[in-house]
């Protein structure tokens, strides 16, 4: 069993007060989900009361009082990081600032422009909680066409869903939420009640582009790290461990949906692909779990495919282009609105495959001082209690274990062949929030563990434990 300490735990229970989730669940400390060696998303913030009395608890676990780290030793941080030879030939950039008074601690080449990998999807997160909202679900919905002489069409209308279970959906699962037999089951109902026992089944994924599944922006390789791009899928999720997705995930939950309809009675004379007829009459829907609970599996699993998905999803509501470059535009259009700047920005996707995205070590931190800060709102909190936690879950469940760091360090994790970034929040050792954000880019192809532990060490253990 890994082994984290009670006093990290406890110096990382973020409260609602300053918008946070705490992870002191993790010790039983406070109710919740979450396990040592478990892997569970925190299912609600924790209140001052329910921890009032709690063992180890404390009121707060952070102290806007405590004293800032010495803006000379962070800087000397990032100057020993840059120095490792682990990174030798890199550029490294690195940005953090105080959360209380939004005071910049250290930055260090913090405006350069570089390649970020996934910390690229805290830009698409925050742009999908404030343009959708932390609540927005997604329908997953059919409609019947009548044919006056000729078989009805039932169509299965893709809206972005790809945690899709493939026949029975759970209500209180986050991957699964929605099934797609459930979906045939309730349809099946509703025909043989209107008299109906024999259709024609047509997928409508016009959502997204149907030329828009792969970016041309992807290195070679990079494909084996994503799906093609479709509003409609069978639990992506299921594949990213094999690296093998499916060729056409959409095809796939349409002939599940097939299937069980079938199964439920109704003949299927043929499945194809087509856009829904206007006029078409509703059916029957299901609908995922919440946004806020969706990026808690992308955010902590790093999921490109999901990723790429919300994007688009922002794209559809801002009135743009379900396209990779209208993703981007509508990303960089919310941030902007938002007053986040956007300068030195060159976005090619949403989840930070493409080597040729250009962001500063500064943004990173302007968007978590925004979500950690008092105006954060509830995108902010969201945002926060989606990230990984270090030593504990996620992309960070390996990383920082038994050191300074150990639960109190939540942050997105960025990796490509030459390029390891981190970006997020930490409590450090006398109970002062941070938000930090560390590029590293331009390592020898293959060095991507070395660049890793040499960040940790150089960096991370002391700025946590400062």
């Amino acid at each position: 069993m890994r082994r984290i300490t009670t006093a990290a735990l406890t110096a990382a229970t973020l409260l609602v007060v300053g918008g946070y989730y705490g992870v002191a669940d993790a010790l039983d400390i406070v109710p919740g989900p979450l396990t040592i060696t478990g892997a569970g998303r925190p299912a609600a913030f924790p209140t001052a009361a329910s921890l009032d009395g709690a063992a180890g608890a404390t009121a707060a676990p952070y102290d806007s009082s405590a004293p800032m780290p010495d803006a000379g030793a962070v800087a000397g941080y990032a100057s020993a990081l840059a120095a490792d030879p682990r990174v030798a030939g890199a550029s490294t950039a690195v940005s953090v600032v105080d959360v209380t008074t939004g005071r910049q601690i250290a930055g260090v080449s913090s405006g350069t422009p570089l390649t970020p990998a996934s910390t690229n999807k805290l830009l698409t997160a925050w742009a999908a909680l404030r343009t959708l909202g932390a609540d927005h679900t997604l329908s997953t919905r059919t409609v019947l066409s009548e044919a006056p002489g000729g078989t009805p069409t039932v169509t299965i209308i893709g809206s972005g869903d790809v945690l899709m279970a493939e026949d029975k959906g759970d209500p209180n699962a986050v991957i699964g939420r929605a099934g797609l037999g459930d979906l045939a089951r309730s349809t099946a109902e509703r025909l043989k009640a209107q008299g109906i026992t024999s259709v024609a089944v047509a997928l409508d994924d016009t959502l997204f582009p149907e030329d828009q599944k792969w970016s041309s922006d992807w290195e070679d390789g990079n494909q084996s790290f994503v799906a093609p791009i479709q509003p409609i899928m069978i639990n992506v999720r299921a594949h990213e461990s094999a690296r093998s997705y499916p060729a056409d995930p959409a095809n796939d939950a349409v002939q599940a949906f097939s299937k069980h309809l079938q199964a439920a009675g109704i003949t299927v004379s043929g499945v194809s692909r087509g856009r829904a007829a206007d006029g078409a009459t509703d059916l029957a829907s299901v609908s995922s779990a919440p946004l806020v609970d969706v990026l808690g599996v992308s955010l902590k699993a790093s999921d490109n495919t999901m990723t790429e998905v919300e994007g688009r999803l922002v794209a559809a509501a801002a009135g743009k282009p379900t396209t990779f470059a209208g993703a981007t535009e509508a990303v960089a259009a919310q941030l902007t609105a938002d007053g986040i700047s956007m300068e030195g920005v060159t976005l090619k996707d949403c989840s930070g495959l493409a080597k040729g995205n250009k962001i500063p070590a500064r943004l990173l931190t302007d968007i978590l001082l925004r979500a950690a800060g008092p105006d954060g709102g509830t995108a902010g909190r969201a945002l926060i209690a989606d990230l990984p936690v270090a030593a504990l879950d996620g992309t960070l469940n390996d990383r920082l274990v038994s050191q300074a760091g150990a639960g109190t360090v939540r942050a997105k994790t960025g990796s490509l062949d030459q390029t390891a970034s981190l970006a997020g929040t930490v409590v450090t050792a006398n109970g002062r929030l941070l938000v930090f954000s560390v590029i590293i880019d331009g390592f020898p192809s293959g060095g991507l563990s070395s660049a890793r532990a040499a960040m940790d060490e150089d960096f991370m253990v002391p700025l946590a434990g400062s």
